[in-house]
């Protein structure tokens, strides 16, 4: 039997978003790919969110990662999606204004997982021309963090982009990139870059170390619970901040002490998988 025919029926839509529908410019972001006549389905968005950002400076990619968790779920869990309404009446209920879905079109697929990372190639990640230069700062450590919770299988069940607001007051800016709560704690654990060539790099460290106390009594009230805060950092290596370049290090010391000394958790990237696995216990995955 040929490899053609030992593959499964499927039905593909991509996903685009739209930040303005008059003028109907779009960037390709995900993919979902169902097996036909088939409950399963699979769901993937992008990682590289730059040709997003450069459609539309102001784009909530918070938001949009926070889409993927919550159609991954209702697919994955519901049993809607059987009904012959139910993909598109989960799809229209997790999806905002600013993403559409193109027409279902058929294709074969090994399996569902081979299907999508195909499927990605071809349609949504950029080819290798187009990519632009490795993440670096901040982002970079967010890629980094996102990765050891998804190797984990714990990233769809932690809460993204919290709101400082919701424990500090009205109008607090900050969002926490990530967290969770196992029993009578909130752990927290937003990225902080700490490269002394990034304009303005040390200033993330003093505005995290300023809101502790606020977030550790709204947490406190709000939900009952103690906060464990954790700032995740480059290795000081990765950054120049060495012997050999004491003004870097001693900047990079700064922003590490600082955190620290409003009760802080600070762990570097490497540390990530041992977060991870930790989350992965707690969550019970």
């Amino acid at each position: 039997m040929s490899a053609r025919l030992d593959r499964r029926a499927c039905e593909f839509q991509l996903l685009r978003y739209v930040p303005d529908a008059v003028r109907n410019e779009y960037v390709h972001i995900g993919v979902i790919l169902r097996e036909q006549g088939s409950p399963h389905a699979e769901v993937r968005f992008t990682r590289d969110w730059r040709r997003v950002r450069c459609l539309d400076a102001d784009a909530d990619i918070g938001l949009l990662e926070g889409m993927e968790s919550e159609l991954r779920r209702r697919l994955q869990w519901g049993t809607e999606a059987d009904e012959p309404r139910g993909l598109m009446r989960i799809l229209e209920e997790s999806l905002s204004l600013n993403i559409q879905m193109s027409e279902a079109k058929a294709y074969l697929a090994e399996s569902l997982p081979a299907g999508v990372e195909e499927l990605m190639r071809l349609y949504v990640e950029p080819s290798p021309r187009q990519r632009a230069p490795r993440l670096s700062g901040r982002a970079a450590i967010q890629a980094q963090m996102r990765a050891e919770f998804e190797h984990a299988g714990v990233w769809d069940l932690m809460r993204k982009r919290i709101a400082a607001a919701e424990y500090t007051r009205p109008g607090d800016p900050l969002r926490i990139d990530a967290g969770y709560r196992p029993n009578g704690v909130v752990r927290m654990f937003h990225a902080v870059s700490l490269d002394p060539g990034i304009a303005a790099a040390m200033e993330a460290a003093k505005v995290l170390a300023f809101s502790r106390a606020a977030l550790q009594a709204g947490v406190k009230r709000v939900e009952d619970a103690e906060l464990e805060l954790t700032a995740v950092i480059e290795p000081a290596a990765r950054v120049g901040a060495t012997e050999e370049e004491p003004e870097r290090l001693a900047m990079y010391r700064f922003g590490v002490e600082t955190m620290e000394e409003h009760a802080i958790r600070v762990l570097t990237t490497s540390d990530l998988g041992r977060v991870a696995e930790t989350a992965r216990r707690e969550l019970r995955v």
